[in-house]
């Protein structure tokens, strides 16, 4: 396994999977409720906030727990309404908060879903790969944490050789493709995140 390259920004991207999935906004679950199909949906979609509605228990809060959690938070909601030893699973319908934003220079540049523990090479896959005039050693992977934006910097060829971190996609990354004309911004732009929009539109222009 590859270890992340600080110089390079990598040091907060991860090539592990993370091994439980907190439950995000804008993700679809099923609540089945056994013997109880009035109490039961098939698909429901988390809100904004990361709350969902359900029969009977109104509005509650689903964002950061696992399913197993929700089961037994809805479990015990059910049994306080009034409802005889609930019996609850909760399954995940679509990752719907996962997608990612793949742009520069490659052939398809758009928003794309994905499945939880994808890596940066299959973002770029489903952008259908470099375009013929990229610089495939400028590829920037732009994240939102609590501490602002994080900014790495990654060798396309290096990470498909399996010789650099193929770091795990995050929901809301945002990945660039460079072209020669990028690489006089590098610099600057590892140090300050204004840079952002000017490393973007050279991307988008060259």
């Amino acid at each position: 396994m590859t270890r992340p390259i600080a110089d390079l920004g990598q040091a907060s991207y991860s090539y592990t999977r993370d091994s439980t999935y907190l439950l995000r906004p804008s993700d679809k679950i099923s609540v089945n409720v056994f013997r109880e199909p009035e109490l039961s949906v098939e698909e429901v979609r988390l809100g904004v906030d990361g709350s969902v509605s359900l029969p009977m228990l109104g509005t509650i809060m689903a964002a950061g727990m696992t399913t197993r959690a929700l089961e037994q938070d809805v479990t015990r909601r059910l049994a306080a309404a009034g409802l005889k030893s609930p019996m609850v699973s909760v399954n995940i319908a679509d990752y719907a908060s996962h997608l990612v934003t793949v742009e520069g220079a490659v052939e398809s540049p758009g928003v794309y879903a994905f499945q939880p523990g994808s890596r940066l090479s299959s973002a770029i896959a489903m952008a259908s790969g470099p375009q013929r005039t990229a610089d495939t050693k400028q590829v920037a992977v732009f994240r939102e944490s609590s501490d602002g934006i994080l900014i790495a910097k990654f060798d396309y060829q290096q990470v498909s050789q399996g010789t650099m971190l193929d770091p795990v996609l995050q929901p809301g990354d945002r990945v660039v493709m460079g072209t020669n004309g990028l690489s006089v911004f590098w610099q600057d732009m590892l140090r300050t995140i204004p840079v952002f929009g000017v490393f973007a539109v050279a991307a988008l222009r060259n």
